[in-house]
């Protein structure tokens, strides 16, 4: 039984996930719906808790001060709506969860920075995403071919009415 959920969670699980720790400052993508329009939204703050690492919930915890009131999100990771996770900074902490950082602000809520390799962390790509993506790109292409032949065809066939009906029309009016 547990084999049969452990492989669902795999199809449903990103195959490459940027390797997020708590102390980190990121820039996190995310699809929003609006009616029928949708748009990337950007959420930059400090990573202040991050859960179940391996698993398909692994969750992070991202907070900022917007307008001087602290905002917190948490995403999931493996979110088909979190489109990249972007690390800008990383941070030297001791702690998983740090909700200490909640009650400050200003010099007292600076963490100290550590040198980390920028492109490499966050160069993750998704190799089978990638294919996949591409091929819905063909088959749409694919079928916006075949519908333009189509409306084409269509087009050509009224446009030959039009001129039969025309020809009917100047051969009946020579007949009177």
């Amino acid at each position: 039984m547990s084999s049969v959920i452990n492989e669902i969670e795999q199809q449903f699980k990103k195959h490459a996930v940027v390797d997020v720790k708590s102390g980190d400052t990121v820039k996190v993508h995310q699809k929003i719906r609006e009616g029928n329009k949708e748009r990337i939204q950007i959420f930059e703050g400090l990573v202040i808790r991050v859960d179940r690492k391996t698993s398909h919930t692994a969750s992070i915890t991202v907070r900022r001060i917007a307008s001087g009131v602290g905002v917190e999100k948490t995403y999931l990771l493996h979110s088909p709506l979190v489109t990249k996770v972007e690390i800008v900074k990383r941070s030297k902490v001791r702690r998983n969860y740090l909700s200490y950082m909640r009650a400050r602000t200003g010099k007292s809520a600076r963490l100290t920075g550590m040198a980390f390799d920028k492109e490499a962390v966050n160069d993750v790509r998704d190799l089978k995403a990638e294919a996949e993506e591409e091929k819905l790109k063909e088959e749409v292409a694919k079928a916006a071919e075949a519908e333009a032949a189509k409306k084409a065809e269509e087009e050509a066939k009224l446009e030959a009415k039009a001129a039969e009906a025309l020809a009917n029309r100047k051969s009946d009016g020579e007949e009177e």
